[in-house]
């Protein structure tokens, strides 16, 4: 018997989408390469899922890096407090923290995950899981979903809610991008997003391990600044990572994929130049007859200095009441302005989220069907609309998955 609607994929935005088409009286079939429902929310928030933003609906739209305005429809129709609502009603409590970040009480994500399955089960949606999609195809306006066991299913409506790229071990490996352009949709190159970056400099792995909190970043293409954001970031074995890393990508992910971009970390940016120099100062009046290697350890932590030193020029040997005053506005020069070049992202086993996708014009915003085929649409990842982390990629996935579904159920 055919069904009315099949959802192809099981993951946040696909799970909400065959609850809403249900919601709207249809018969919805889900059908999921992977062994269970939801295995990238297993991982989102280190574990816990960070579900949405308690933040005011139109930041939401700020937060979104691309083709925002693509999004205000299916945001409005289903916003971060209706998801709230949703969970509160399914049994999970829910808190909010740093940033508005919403998570359930429990911490756990398995949570957020049951309270989507019980609801697919209430609906009555069926769910085939181990189930890999080969092709799709549109016949005498109905669509033929066939898996890679040869076994064929019928609809007259048809959701891809099969995700980007990043994180592959989770099933996520691009098939959704294939089904659609064999009906004549485009391809927004995707790159990986939210991740971290590879830098040239072979100083960098020196500090492997280093966490650096309350500093200020920017980042240049020539003398353009591309980002200048404040907060904490890590240096690996490979480059630089941690919060302001993942949003930088965020933002110059185009623009390092066509090149290498300069990265200035400010390490003391509640002090200006005078007041860091003033303060150097200090600390060298106290510790005036030590070498200059070993008077750094108030200002820095233990693994930066060897890096700090080097860079300065200034011999390590030397004691610091030798040291001149030229020498030490070039040893604030760098604490004010340490350098780094970015040359790339790591790739989409470590990427939170995918950049690109679906080319959006090609999809009706207030329906999320597609413009090019009847009866074909499209949820979360697989489109080209990407956010900053902090619940807003879940609010893209919840957003788009319900109007979606709604949107089917509809016109079913």
């Amino acid at each position: 018997m055919a069904e009315q609607i099949i959802v192809v994929g099981g993951g946040a935005s696909g799970m909400m989408a065959a609850i809403a088409a249900a919601l709207q009286g249809s018969s919805v079939l889900v059908l999921e390469r992977n062994e269970k429902l939801g295995k990238k929310l297993y991982i989102t928030g280190k574990g816990r899922c960070n579900v949405t933003n308690a933040c005011d609906t139109q930041e939401i739209f700020r937060q979104i890096v691309r083709n925002a305005k693509f999004m205000y429809s299916a945001v409005y129709t289903y916003d971060n407090f209706q998801v709230m609502d949703f969970f509160e009603q399914n049994q999970i409590p829910l808190k909010t923290e740093r940033g508005g970040r919403v998570f359930p009480v429990s911490d756990h994500s398995s949570d957020i995950i049951r309270a989507l399955t019980k609801a697919l089960e209430r609906h009555h949606v069926d769910i085939r899981l181990h189930t890999r999609i080969a092709s799709i195809a549109k016949q005498n306006n109905r669509f033929y979903v066939k898996d890679t066991k040869d076994r064929t299913y019928c609809a007259e409506k048809v959701i891809l809610a099969t995700g980007g790229l990043s994180y592959p071990a989770t099933g996520s490996t691009g098939d959704g991008y294939l089904f659609a352009e064999h009906f004549g949709h485009s391809l927004v190159r995707p790159n990986p997003s939210l991740t971290a970056m590879y830098t040239k400099e072979s100083y960098i792995p020196k500090m492997q391990g280093l966490t650096l909190k309350n500093v200020r970043t920017r980042i240049y293409d020539g003398h353009k600044a591309l980002y200048d954001d404040f907060g904490e970031m890590l240096f690996t074995h490979f480059g630089v990572s941690g919060p302001l890393m993942l949003r930088a990508s965020a933002v110059i992910n185009d623009r390092l994929s066509k090149g290498s971009l300069q990265l200035r970390v400010d390490l003391k940016p509640a002090l200006t130049q005078e007041q860091l120099d003033q303060r150097i100062l200090r600390d060298f009046e106290q510790a005036q007859n030590k070498q200059f290697k070993n008077a750094l350890n108030h200002l820095l932590p233990s693994k930066m200095i060897p890096v700090i030193i080097a860079l300065s020029g200034i011999d390590p040997e030397r004691k610091v009441n030798e040291i001149a005053k030229e020498e030490r506005k070039r040893l604030v020069k760098i604490l004010k302005d340490f350098p780094a070049t970015l040359t790339g992202f790591r790739d989409f086993k470590e990427a939170i989220i995918t950049r690109g996708g679906i080319c959006v014009k090609e999809i009706d915003p207030s329906t999320m069907e597609s413009k090019l085929t009847e009866g074909l649409y499209f949820a979360g990842e697989i489109m080209d609309v990407d956010a900053m982390t902090g619940g807003f990629n879940l609010q893209i996935a919840w957003s788009s998955g319900y109007l979606a579904g709604m949107s089917a159920g509809l016109a079913v």
